[in-house]
């Protein structure tokens, strides 16, 4: 029988036109961040000079101790909880393994919001503190909440869930050959953690930390009300208090170029490391089960960032919601969840698949223009909700105008504003914040597939579009529900943005939040923030589940 004869091989630089189009679509999504970086261009005037001069060694310092601060407190509570639920078994781990996600939910001015009320002179702590000692205030030693500290603290609650579930989604994809090979070598769990299991992970590790320092430096709510000045209170002082727009530009764009160089020195201490497995059948993590004191050492240190995180404030804004509560009726709450739940539906499912086809297009079409507009596309999570609004109004403004001057000039009629002020210009501004974290998550996911797959599907003729959609695709799932949830997520929080591109009468239970916190009634603002965690958690449960289920 003579041998069929072999497929042929497509062309090597062969690129399908959906990589093509991830230019020009980064392009469209960087446009805020590129009229932000246009707008610090222009020559420094005397708001810029007297920032300069004055208070921009402070907002670098303090900028770069809360990103310190939060990285170590947020990468440690994430990569740890993440490898002892993975690679532990211990007295609550199943229940554990859930609750670990339940900050995500929680707004971390909300959060802050919560703390500083508790730990307030007159908040419960300290009431009850002195009613048991008998002592005054000032008699007795007390942390100031509202610090540097404590704003690192706070963050740092309801952030490290970015690093435990991308941490996690690594450990459970290692193979336990090299776990077996490194406790064969005499390593314990411990030593196995710091010496093979944590390399591994090192860009879900790295992209954890990374979103999580782009949320510290872009957050406003949370150090405006702990009294940190950071480049982003900068910003809004310039923006809304000084009238200065390129003034703030330009501190929007030293925020933008620090984290730049932070994701590069990430990327370039990597050099040619590779981090996917080697095996062809990598056997799945068993759980080593643990006894005694290390059982509920074990218990203990996964349950800790969940009752900061979650328990403690949830129970307060409980508590809050029962004795005192929003005095609108209930049923005017449903309006509010309809409108968060619309645009968290929406971005999610039109964010997602972008960062899919940008992450897609750099891999398959890795040109140093493509790469570029990629990054800049994802820096937009690092400028402040209302700087990345006010850009994103300027391509819709643009073309509101266009088609206004034409429909005057050739039909005597007017359109008005159609995409200024609506959903979809809202829907824009949150994509362009949020991408960093769609497009690290499946960025993330990437790196751990061996390229050698899809050098086979090539070798037996497929085409890149289709080794894509039939190999990598269905082996990437869990990142793209990761990052789908994550937008959800964070879109149900985001404040800044809402209020600035919000259509009229448009309001979200983060605008209902705001509106109450920010004349000090956190009491009824504890209905609506509930509401938040509430509809927050359900997406967190869906993942949990398919998560399981994988």
């Amino acid at each position: 029988m003579l041998p069929l004869p072999a497929a042929p091989l497509p062309p090597r630089r062969r690129v399908p036109p959906w990589a093509r189009a991830a230019l020009p679509i980064a392009a469209l999504v960087a446009a805020p961040v590129l009229a932000v970086l246009a707008a610090a261009i222009g020559p420094a005037g005397a708001t810029w000079r007297h920032i300069a001069a004055t208070n921009l060694p402070e907002y670098l310092l303090n900028s770069l101790l809360l990103s310190l601060l939060v990285g170590l407190l947020a990468g440690s509570a994430g990569a740890l909880t993440a490898w002892l639920v993975t690679a532990c078994r211990f007295p609550g781990r199943r229940v554990l393994e859930v609750a670990l996600l339940l900050p995500m939910a929680m707004p971390a001015y909300v959060c802050g919001y919560v703390y500083t009320w508790l730990m307030d002179v007159a908040g419960p702590v300290q009431t009850a503190l002195r009613d048991v000692t008998g002592l005054r205030w000032g008699q007795y030693p007390f942390p100031e909440m509202r610090s540097l500290p404590g704003a690192a603290a706070v963050l740092a609650m309801v952030l490290y869930p970015y690093v435990y579930l991308l941490c996690r989604a690594a450990f459970l994809q290692q193979s336990s050959c090299l776990i077996e090979v490194s406790r064969t070598l005499g390593h314990g769990l411990a030593g196995t953690f710091w010496r093979v299991a944590l390399p591994l992970a090192r860009p879900a590790l790295a992209a954890g930390v990374a979103l999580a320092l782009m949320e510290v430096l872009a957050d406003f709510g949370t150090v405006q009300h702990f009294a940190v000045r950071t480049f982003t209170t900068g910003i809004y002082e310039a923006w809304f208090g000084m009238g200065d727009r390129p003034a703030a530009s330009q501190l929007a764009a030293c925020l933008m170029g620090l984290v730049a160089l932070l994701l590069l020195g990430e990327r370039l201490s990597r050099g040619d490391r590779r981090f996917h497995a080697t095996t062809t059948r990598p056997v799945p993590l068993q759980p080593a089960p643990l006894r005694g004191l290390a059982a509920w050492a074990a218990t203990l240190c996964c349950a800790t960032p969940v009752l900061l995180g979650f328990a403690v404030p949830a129970g307060a804004l409980l508590w809050l919601a029962a004795t005192v509560g929003d005095p609108l009726a209930p049923e005017r709450f449903l309006p509010f969840a309809t409108n968060s739940l619309l645009l968290a539906a929406l971005t999610a499912a039109l964010v997602t698949p972008l960062a899919a086809l940008l992450a897609w297009g750099v891999r398959l079409h890795p040109t140093r223009p493509a790469r570029i507009a990629a990054r800049l596309a994802g820096l937009g999570y690092a400028v402040p909700g209302s700087v990345i609004a006010v850009g994103a109004l300027v391509p819709f403004g643009i073309f509101d105008n266009a088609l206004d001057g034409w429909l005057r000039q050739h039909f005597g009629i007017s359109s008005g504003l159609l995409l200024s002020g609506t959903v979809a210009a809202l829907v824009f501004a949150y994509g362009v914040r949020f991408l960093a974290i769609a497009l690290s998550s499946v960025e993330s996911g990437l790196a751990r597939l061996r390229p050698s797959l899809f050098a086979a599907a090539r070798t037996l003729g497929a085409g890149p579009g289709e080794a894509v959609r039939r190999v990598e695709l269905p082996l990437l799932r869990g990142a793209l529900l990761t990052a789908a949830v994550l937008v959800f997520v964070d879109t149900m929080k985001e404040l800044p943005a809402t209020l600035i591109v919000r259509p009229f009468d448009f309001d979200t239970l983060a605008v209902r939040v705001h509106e109450l916190a920010s004349d000090e009634r956190l009491a009824e603002a504890s209905t609506a923030a509930l509401l938040i965690v509430a509809v927050g958690l359900l997406p967190v449960l869906v993942l949990v589940r398919a998560m399981r289920r994988r």
